[in-house]
């Protein structure tokens, strides 16, 4: 008779994703929410209205219940997989307010962008026209590598993120790619390699205090919403603002789904068509 303590420690030793953010996130919902409520639950006492009652009641955003909701989905696929249980509660679990459309993307118009980065200094000024030119997650930016580059065929090879200091996988395996580079962005990272701190690693955003790359919370705090305000860009403006930035202009071009699914690095093109449906009904 197994308590889901027994589940989440073979699940934690055995199943526990590899990518360290991605983990992290997991251990967060296990010790601060699962654990406490169900650790010494028997198995087959899980039930669907009481899973639904407890997460229903948690005081965290309904995007965040979600999440809780899905790592207790997987342990129990886990779980039948390892022929522990015959069924999953979690399948039949509704969240209140879960499948509402969150808040509308702030996309930014394109005199908006040359408005902002004008506001901003180097480096995260690079950081922020590469972003906007290349669609990169944070994540990515900051792990760029100049060894990532080659110049001559005006290519990048997407192949590390770091996030809160940590090296790792990107967030996908297709999130792993090569980049076109427009030559106009190939001459701002050339003035960039220029004057950038040089470290060994070969890193294009490092802080020169730490040898490392820079955090990307500190920067969005300190860097962009400051240069939002100075230009008069109303709503909030963060990093993933420029990804947002980046789909709308390769729609502009009347780019097609299929280029855009490449280039934005999605793992389905139903994720790129649904995040075109929203872009276009924010304008």
């Amino acid at each position: 008779r197994l308590t889901m303590g027994a589940l989440i420690a073979r699940y934690e030793a055995e199943e526990m994703p590899q990518r360290q953010s991605t983990a992290a996130s997991y251990r967060s919902y296990l010790d601060c929410h699962i654990k406490p409520r169900w650790e010494n639950t028997l198995l087959e006492n899980v039930k669907v209205m009481a899973l639904e009652s407890w997460l229903n009641e948690l005081n965290l955003a309904p995007k965040t219940k979600s999440s809780i909701k899905q790592v207790m989905r997987v342990m129990f696929l886990c779980a039948m997989r390892w022929e522990l249980t015959g069924k999953n509660p979690l399948a039949l679990v509704r969240i209140k307010g879960g499948l509402k459309r969150g808040a509308r993307p702030r996309v930014l118009e394109v005199g908006e962008f040359q408005r902002l980065v004008a506001f901003i200094k180097e480096p995260y000024k690079t950081m922020v026209i590469v972003a906007g030119c290349l669609g990169l997650r944070v994540s990515e930016i900051v792990g760029l590598q100049w060894g990532d580059f080659n110049f001559e065929n005006r290519t990048v090879l997407i192949q590390r993120g770091i996030v809160h200091g940590h090296v790792d996988e990107t967030k996908t395996e297709y999130s792993k790619d090569h980049l076109p580079l427009d030559p106009l962005l190939v001459d701002v990272l050339l003035k960039h390699r220029e004057r950038c701190y040089q470290t060994a690693e070969g890193w294009l955003f490092a802080n020169p205090v730490t040898k490392r790359p820079y955090h990307q919370e500190s920067i969005c705090e300190n860097h962009i919403k400051t240069a939002a305000t100075k230009a008069g860009i109303e709503g909030i403006v963060g990093w993933h603002t420029f990804r947002h930035v980046y789909r709308s202009f390769l729609d502009a071009t009347g780019a097609p789904l299929g280029v855009q699914r490449e280039l934005m690095r999605h793992a389905s093109i139903q994720t790129t068509d649904r995040k075109s449906t929203r872009l276009n009904s924010s304008h």
